[in-house]
């Protein structure tokens, strides 16, 4: 009968316990294992062996000290988790949308690109012509053929508000090969040109302030200014007739200029965006030297400064921000 006494009696402290330590994790909302219920059961069934009544402060004590253990390691593991996530956000880079969404509302009107943006992008043209016996008002015989091409990449970045500064980098080619060309003016006055070829190359160097204004709240269209400081380098050469006519003249020029432009931005999404931009004037100082059948040596010097709408400095150009 003490056998069966103790046996049963160890079956319900068991129990007890068990369902004590369940009500302790549930007050945490972290649920124990099987494993550490087995756990808990076998320090109870020790205890009662020694003789220690089932609901002893000890037993509690381990019960609450096992249950705080589990529930801090899984308060920990959030902890980490969440504490991985923030680095991970904090990483990655925020796009234009996001970095707008950080400004407050009392700027948010004023502020078209916001600092910490890169911007880069390029242009790039190219034109062609080729007529054969061509006719044109008072133009005969036109036989020319001719192209240009430039191309240039740009990178700016913005240290503050709506104020980017940047470099831009460009090459321009012009080739021309006139075979003829008659221009008749009259019984009395005509005038021909043949043989004459021209070729010329451009290297440009331009450090830019540019300053943005947005349209209206939709963020998507703008207004720029910019102003330039660039240096031009340029080589080429001209040459007329042919075999005891020939006649070839090779001549190097620098150019240095500051200037203004202005021009307008459309957004299509978030990170790329189309442009127009052209000149509104700036001063200008060009010099430079010439051989003429390496035996005349000529050279150039010239200033000036215009300040008007340029309509043939016209430029396109698609713009990535990050």
């Amino acid at each position: 009968m003490n056998i069966r006494r103790k046996i049963l009696l160890s079956i319900l402290s068991v129990a007890f316990c068990s369902l004590c330590a369940k009500a302790q994790i549930e007050d945490r909302r972290q649920p124990l294992s099987p494993a550490q219920v087995d756990s808990l059961a076998a320090d109870t069934l020790f205890a009662e062996g020694y003789g220690i009544p089932s609901d002893s402060v000890s037993v509690k004590g381990s019960l609450l000290a096992k249950a705080d253990s589990v529930a801090a390691a899984s308060d920990t593991t959030s902890s980490d988790s969440l504490m991985d996530a923030k680095k991970l956000k904090k990483r990655r880079a925020k796009t234009l949308v996001e970095r707008r969404g950080m400004i407050s509302r009392e700027d948010v009107k004023n502020i078209f690109i916001p600092k910490g943006q890169w911007m880069f992008g390029g242009q790039v043209a190219w034109n062609q012509w080729d007529n054969d016996n061509l006719n044109y008002m008072v133009l005969k015989d036109i036989n020319f053929e001719g192209y240009t091409f430039s191309a240039g990449p740009y990178l700016g970045y913005f240290f503050a508000n709506n104020l980017a500064v940047g470099a831009r980098f460009s090459y321009k080619r012009y080739y021309i090969d006139l075979g003829s060309l008659d221009v008749n003016l009259g019984e009395d006055f005509n005038i021909g040109l043949k043989d004459i070829y021209y070729l010329q190359h451009n290297y440009e160097t331009t450090a830019f302030l540019r300053s943005y204004l947005p349209l209206g709240k939709s963020k998507i269209f703008g207004l720029f200014g910019e102003f330039q400081l660039s240096y031009t380098f340029s080589e080429g050469k001209n040459s007329t007739g042919l075999n005891d006519t020939y006649s070839s003249t090779y001549e190097r020029v620098n150019n240095f200029e500051i200037g203004l432009a202005g021009g307008m931005v459309v957004f299509f999404t978030d990170y790329v965006a189309a442009e127009l931009m052209l000149n509104v004037g700036g001063y200008h100082f060009k010099w430079g030297k010439q051989n003429t059948n390496n035996i005349e040596e000529g050279s150039v010097s010239k200033s000036g400064a215009n300040f008007r709408i340029n309509l043939f400095s016209i430029k396109f150009g698609m713009t990535y921000y990050l």
